[in-house]
């Protein structure tokens, strides 16, 4: 249990530096540290499963840390980079935001036992999950720093664009998982070169790369919706099917 649990707990404590960063307006460091949580994130589970090291404590101490990782550490930055400055209501989109994150891993949690849970069992996620959520509400930010321009810190862009993440996290739109895609043989050796450009791109120029999988994965959403209702119909049309 300790290994994993230790990297869930590195993934809260790197959540609320980025808050520490956004106070002191270290912007690239606060979304950075963000960033980190997520890939914390996606190892605690694999390191628990690897370890056998799963528990029920672990699985609560994960959307604890979710919560305020992706989910309060977000909306603090970015109501400290830009909502403020928003007259009366800027603090409400941040909390949308952080309800939202919230909400999301309640539904989570609250579905985790349960026996009918069509978007898991075709291999799809229902919203997006948190730590992508997280990555995409801060598009604005990754778009300030690649271009310098001051209408991507405007309130009047970042709050409709916080309100339209937060809204994707809480909705019921399937959306795709690792164990969804399913590579064929053939071009594999592709998929392996492409991850590793990919991780060099992150390296030279870490914004444009986030704005380009920003962008590869809200795509990818109509494509997961039109694929689940593909399999769905599939799996109706087999009951329907008379013996």
């Amino acid at each position: 249990m300790v290994a994993p649990n230790a990297v869930t707990a590195m993934a809260m404590c790197f959540g609320l530096t980025g808050v520490r960063y956004g106070i002191s307006g270290e912007w690239e460091r606060a979304v950075l540290a963000i960033l980190i949580a997520g890939v914390l994130d996606g190892l605690d589970g694999r390191i628990a499963r690897l370890l056998r090291g799963e528990s029920r404590f672990g699985a609560e101490l994960d959307s604890l840390s979710d919560s305020i990782a992706f989910g309060v550490a977000p909306a603090l930055i970015l109501y400290l980079w830009s909502l403020q400055a928003m007259p009366k209501f800027g603090w409400i989109f941040a909390l949308a935001h952080a309800l939202s994150c919230a909400l999301r891993l309640a539904r989570f949690n609250a579905n985790i036992d349960a026996d009918i849970q069509p978007h898991k069992s075709a291999g799809f996620l229902t919203g997006v999950p948190a730590p992508a959520g997280a990555g995409l509400t801060f598009v604005p930010i990754y778009l300030w720093l690649v271009t310098g321009e001051p209408i991507f810190r405007a309130w009047y862009v970042v709050a409709p664009w916080t309100a339209f993440i937060a809204f994707l996290m809480i909705s019921s739109v399937a959306t795709y998982t690792w164990s969804a895609l399913r590579l064929r043989k053939r071009i594999r050796l592709e998929a392996i070169a492409l991850a590793g450009l990919l991780a060099a791109l992150l390296i030279t120029d870490p914004w444009l790369t986030l704005l380009l999988i920003c962008a590869i994965y809200l795509a990818l959403m109509p494509f997961g919706m039109i694929a689940y209702a593909r399999v769905r119909r599939q799996a109706n049309a087999v009951v329907a099917t008379p013996e």
